[in-house]
């Protein structure tokens, strides 16, 4: 089976590969001399301290073997090809919630890079996957876990 191509912004591919930098340099250092510490302890079949290194050594090669699989796949959006008349991943949308009059804005962008506090939106989230293709002016109705949601496409830029 194929792997997934993973879908970055170029601030998303940079961040990944800051992390997956640091994982490598500082976190794997870090948990060789925490093992090196509990071993000299003694007995490692009843130290804790060993088995918490053993369990964050365990995490920390997981996630770098993600990060090296999803670098391995990523296709970088160029942010000079997204349209900026159509909801696009890299778009940046203002939305108007019909109901509660306020607005909202998000970037689409890969679910690798989504991050809701930072208005991150995913492309394959309910609202991005809603509002993917469709021009300013448009109100689309969202079906969300919670009910419908009711939003009029006030804006669409470039996202960074």
């Amino acid at each position: 089976m194929a792997e997934k191509e993973t879908l970055l912004t170029m601030s998303g591919l940079k961040k990944l590969e800051e992390e997956l930098e640091y994982l490598k340099s500082v976190k794997r250092r870090e948990v060789a001399e925490r093992l090196k510490q509990a071993i000299e302890f003694g007995d490692i079949s009843e130290n804790s301290e060993y088995e918490d290194a053993k369990n964050e050594q365990a995490f920390i090669e997981g996630r770098i073997l993600t990060l090296e699989k999803k670098l391995r796949n990523a296709r970088v959006i160029d942010a000079s090809e997204v349209p900026g008349d159509v909801v696009s991943l890299g778009s940046r949308v203002t939305l108007k919630d019909m109901d509660a009059g306020e607005e909202l804005q998000y970037e689409i962008v890969g679910s690798m890079e989504a991050d809701p506090a930072e208005n991150r939106i995913s492309n394959e989230s309910p609202v991005g996957k809603a509002i993917l293709g469709h021009r300013i002016g448009e109100i689309i109705n969202i079906q969300v876990p919670a009910g419908t949601l009711r939003y009029q496409i006030i804006d669409i830029a470039r996202g960074q």
